[in-house]
């Protein structure tokens, strides 16, 4: 008789849950208690924090080292990567519409509060009294743009020029035209695509490596600003900043939050989900050192690389929600502080001159101070010296500039991705609840 043997079956191996990382490990959590260390130090010890500045310098010089190379890669990789011109001009086109009319939003929500609440009404500033001289060195920077310098303004004098000077717009325009060659010469390209592609993540790897630094960095930035500073100097322009910050928060929780609630996705969970990046910027006082982090996170949430490469980076560049809201309300009060008074055809020029110069001023701190000292220009009755009122605030302004100007960029991107079709709004919610714990 033959006797079938069954063979035995090894008992199944659970595979090992993976550790949960400790609470204190998180980076945002870290950031956080760096700020609080750091208010603390700046408030007791403000000459020794304020020699904590080269620690947030040198965090940012360390990002802004390699932003540009990440730019040109991921614009370059993301149009070569759609491979559908056409689709590439749709994308483009419909994040540009989007960027314009966000931003303008943005600029006419400054002006209204500006004029409804008056920040700078009852200062009645006496012109003999300001430092001009402070204003002087941003003055010799900014100079009125027509459309035609602007344009001019974003071709480089040579590729290796973009790179040098860090130009943003500059290297968007170099990405655009490189990305378009590869994508035409189709399959005889994907060598190099595919070695963009790979320099692309030994950058991002360079990126996790140098954000261990942010709590540092953010110490440093955030020490020396209240070191610098002090809390007191808020006093006399509590009210300008004050009004800011509520606009800019309500900006994001009205005017986002009903995009996002339109795009199918809510703006309080996904604020949560890149709550790391919102508290660096505020830290650091600039959304550049944000910008790798963000468009992994976007990736995670079922945007394509190629979309999130090609719309973060030209958001960086052209969507400047906060800083819009900054130069328009900024402007007025500066007007007001000075009883310098205004007709409604002169707020439309600022308006309109401030859709142009606030394009390109996000990222790099002082920049939108810069814009906005040209902008005040073509209004010869506004005393440019009057700037010296908010220079010294301009480091806490920049905080919330900042971030709503990255916030922004974020939630753009997931529009248009909706906007494609790339990712439903089923799964976009449940990856945002599943990575926002």
């Amino acid at each position: 008789m033959e006797v079938s043997h069954t063979p035995l079956q090894a008992p199944a191996i659970s595979s090992p849950k993976p550790r949960k990382k400790p609470f204190y490990a998180n980076l945002w959590v870290q950031v956080l208690l760096a700020m609080g260390v750091a208010i603390g130090f700046g408030y007791f010890s403000p000459v020794r924090a304020i020699a904590m500045k080269p620690l947030g310098d040198g965090f940012i010089k360390l990002i802004s080292m390699i932003i540009t190379l990440i730019i040109f890669c991921t614009v370059v990789t993301g149009i070569a990567g759609m491979q559908d011109m056409k689709k590439v001009g749709r994308v483009g086109g419909r994040a540009l519409l989007y960027f314009e009319i966000v931003s303008t939003a943005a600029l006419l929500m400054g002006l209204v509060v500006g004029n409804v609440v008056r920040p700078g009404s009852g200062f009645n500033v006496n012109l003999a009294t300001l430092d001009a001289k402070a204003v002087a060195d941003y003055a010799g920077q900014a100079k009125t743009q027509s459309v035609t310098d602007f344009l001019m303004h974003i071709i480089p004098t040579t590729v290796v020029d973009a790179f040098a000077k860090g130009d943003i717009l500059e290297v968007l325009l170099v990405a655009l035209l490189f990305g378009f060659a590869l994508s035409a010469v189709g399959p005889r390209s994907k060598p190099l695509v595919d070695v963009f592609d790979a320099l692309t993540h030994a950058v991002f790897g360079v990126v996790n490596i140098l954000m261990r630094f942010a709590p540092i960095g953010a110490f440093g930035a955030m020490a020396f600003t209240v070191g610098k500073y002090g809390i007191e100097a808020l006093g006399p322009l509590v009210k300008l900043i004050g009004t800011f910050y509520l606009t800019s928060i309500l900006f994001v929780f009205l005017v986002l939050g009903a995009i996002a609630r339109i795009a199918g996705f809510g703006i309080v969970k996904f604020l949560l989900y890149i709550k790391e990046e919102i508290l660096l910027v505020l830290a650091i006082s600039s959304s550049e050192p944000a910008l790798p982090t963000l468009m992994e996170k976007l990736e995670k949430l079922g945007c394509s690389k190629s979309l999130v490469g090609l719309v973060v980076p030209t958001g960086y560049a052209f969507n400047t929600d906060g800083t819009s809201i900054y130069m328009t309300m900024a402007a007025l009060f500066v007007a007001q502080a000075t009883n310098t008074h205004l007709t409604l055809l002169q707020q439309l020029t600022i308006f309109s001159v401030a859709v142009l110069t606030s394009k390109g001023a996000s990222g790099v701190q002082g920049a939108a101070f810069i814009a906005l000292v040209g902008t005040l220009s073509v209004i010869p009755t506004i005393p440019v010296a009057g700037m010296a009122l908010i220079l010294g605030i301009d480091r806490f302004m920049s905080m919330f500039r900042a971030t709503v100007n990255m916030i922004g960029n974020g939630v753009a991107t997931l529009v248009v991705a909706r906007w494609e079709k790339e990712l439903d709004g089923e799964t976009l919610q449940r990856n945002l609840v599943g990575s926002s714990v």
